[in-house]
């Protein structure tokens, strides 16, 4: 009887560490993201009521479609009311991709699910952050979005 078990149990072991080495090889790799917010960015209308130094930064992790970000920001004009990642490249406006915050208090750190879609324009350079106020409802800071190292 031990005999005939043999060659199933052989099976057996080899299907586990086949299956076991095709889980490892579905991990999912990390992608880090940042940007660098200021006034200077920011398009049109530019910011009226900027105070000098007003400022950002914007840190993410990607896994798979989950993006786990921190967003810190210091002297707007006045409390932000909100912070968002927008779709479109340097010097253009775009669209509310991914809401971040609303009001906003530094640091503030969340977690969001991006699509395909979203993931690619990130990587390619074609998302921002930007920090809205009360003054400046369009944006106060922007920062454009550059993968990290």
């Amino acid at each position: 009887m031990q005999k005939k078990l043999a060659p199933l149990v052989a099976l057996a072991a080899a299907a586990l560490t086949l299956s076991a080495g095709a889980a490892g090889g579905t991990r999912m790799s990390s992608m880090t993201f940042t940007a660098v917010l200021n006034a200077g960015q920011e398009v049109q209308p530019r910011p009226v009521h900027v105070m000098s130094g007003a400022s950002g930064k914007f840190t993410a992790t990607l896994t798979g479609t989950s993006l786990k970000w921190t967003l810190t920001f210091a002297h707007l004009t006045g409390a932000a009311t909100a912070a968002h990642i927008h779709a479109a490249k340097k010097g253009v406006a775009g669209a509310v991709i991914v809401p971040l915050c609303g009001p906003c208090k530094s640091p503030v750190s969340g977690t969001a699910t991006v699509t395909t879609a979203e993931i690619a324009s990130m990587k390619a350079g074609g998302t921002y952050v930007n920090v809205h106020t009360v003054k400046n409802p369009s944006g106060e800071i922007r920062g454009q979005i550059k993968m990290g190292m």
